[in-house]
Parts: C-alpha cells; sequence; structure tokens
C-alpha cells in the first residue's frame, strides 16, 4: 500500500530540517554532530553524535536551547578527538 501524500511531505520535511542540523566541519572527522529539535514546544534539545555515521554517543542531558546543545556536543567531540573517552 502506498503511503499517504501528506506522510510522504512529513517524512521529506523531517529529513530535510535533520540535514539542517548536522554539522559535518572536516575538523570534526569522523564525527559528526546532530542537534535534536525537542519533541513539543518548550521542550529540550539534546545531540547525538555519529562516527563515520554511526550512533557514537547521545546526550544524556536536556539542553534549553540549540546553542547549548551545540556547544556541549562539540566540546564531547573534542574530547573524542584528544582520545578521552574514546571507545
Amino acid at each position: 500500500m502506498a503511503a499517504s501524500l501528506s506522510s510522504r511531505m512529513a517524512t521529506a520535511c523531517r529529513t530535510h530540517y535533520i540535514a539542517l542540523m548536522t554539522e559535518t566541519d572536516p575538523r570534526l572527522h569522523p564525527y559528526s554532530l546532530e542537534i535534536l529539535l525537542p519533541k513539543a514546544d518548550g521542550g529540550s534539545y539534546q545531540w547525538a553524535i555519529r562516527k563515520n555515521g554511526k550512533l557514537a554517543q547521545r546526550s544524556d542531558r536536556s539542553l534549553h536551547s540549540e546553542d547549548k546543545a551545540r556547544e556541549n556536543g562539540l566540546a564531547q567531540i573534542e574530547k573524542l578527538l584528544s582520545g578521552v573517552g574514546d571507545r
């Protein structure tokens, strides 16, 4: 059964927006930072770190702004790049 037009559009919009929230700075290689948006208005932001596209870490704290989530996620990537906490 084919998906409805509205569900296909919602998936495309969600995928497009997530892509805009992903940081793929060459200095972060092999890591990338993905900012996860709140599920509801007034909710909190979280981040996910991917290593070569595979989920490596996810935030365990709820952060109040996109900037705080990005700052916290980038700090964690810096630790991983320096070898601290690398598995």
